[in-house]
């Protein structure tokens, strides 16, 4: 298991100070997961949720090779893979808000697709697992797809509102930030984004067995970390938004990611909570 952990690290170029995430974070998660199947008898679905640019993507990956060198049938999926398509989102973006062509906030997901893909995992069959290419805004040709052979025994489903739960609707009425003010003055976007997440939402995540919880120490750090993930994407593939557009990006993003660091920490499984450098905190 440590040979493949330190395969891991290496492959993914990550930080020496990434052993405190595995110790802290990665192996209690895959020990919660393998009691979750053992307790179930069936495929356990793990829901990691957490900020734009916690590390949940990283942390779901390092979970599932120490539960693959356990024995188990272990796989990650991510809820951005599951993005609507840039055709479906501006149909949205016109017969509904402006704002639904740019993904991320619930609305923007094929939700039906994912609670397929979540529930075919059990039999004992391959399971093609969508994948989203964030350079071109654009879901990958089935092709290109990975396969889960079933069935599995665990998979670990993360995303930045995984589990989340819709606000009051009072708390909707006021803007948190710039966008709302400027392009959703009458907040039609963000009750459509909230009744997406109470509807369809709702019931992706009933199909959770486990919600763990990486939470940031505030929304405030959250566009650094989306920026320094924004900087890895254009070092790689050459494309990517400029600072100045994260920044816009983020705000999509600022209303729910407030309300789960407020609320789901009381519901969820296990909390994590992570230092501004993304450090676990014991």
């Amino acid at each position: 298991m440590e040979d493949e952990l330190a395969a891991f690290v290496a492959e993914e170029r990550l930080p020496d100070t990434f052993s405190l995430t595995v110790e802290r974070v990665c192996r209690p998660l895959a020990h919660m997961a393998a009691e979750a199947r053992a307790a179930l008898g069936h495929t356990a679905v793990i829901g990691l949720c957490g900020a734009q640019g916690s590390g949940k993507s990283t942390i779901a990956a390092a979970s599932v090779r120490i539960l693959q060198a356990q024995g188990l049938n272990a796989v990650t999926l991510s809820l951005d893979d599951f993005y609507l398509s840039r055709e479906a989102r501006g149909w949205l973006s016109r017969k509904v808000h402006p704002l639904l062509a740019v993904r991320g906030p619930p609305g923007t997901h094929d939700v039906a697709l994912a609670c397929v893909v979540l529930d075919h995992l059990s039999r004992a069959e391959p399971t093609p697992l969508p994948a989203f290419d964030k350079a071109l805004d654009e879901r990958r040709p089935q092709a290109e797809w990975r396969e889960a052979m079933g069935p599995v025994d665990v998979a670990i489903f993360e995303g930045w509102c995984v589990g989340a739960r819709p606000q009051p609707k009072a708390l909707l009425s006021r803007p948190v930030n710039e966008l709302e003010q400027m392009e959703d003055r009458d907040g039609r976007w963000r009750r459509y984004v909230d009744r997406a997440l109470a509807e369809a939402y709702q019931a992706l995540f009933s199909r959770l067995d486990r919600l763990v919880l990486l939470a940031a120490p505030g929304f405030e750090v959250v566009r650094d970390w989306r920026t320094e993930q924004e900087h890895k994407l254009r070092d790689r593939t050459g494309a990517g938004m400029d600072d100045a557009a994260v920044a816009r990006f983020v705000e999509h993003y600022e209303r729910l990611t407030r309300w789960i660091l407020e609320e789901m920490p009381g519901r969820a499984d296990w909390t994590v909570p992570l230092a501004a450098d993304r450090t676990p905190l014991a």
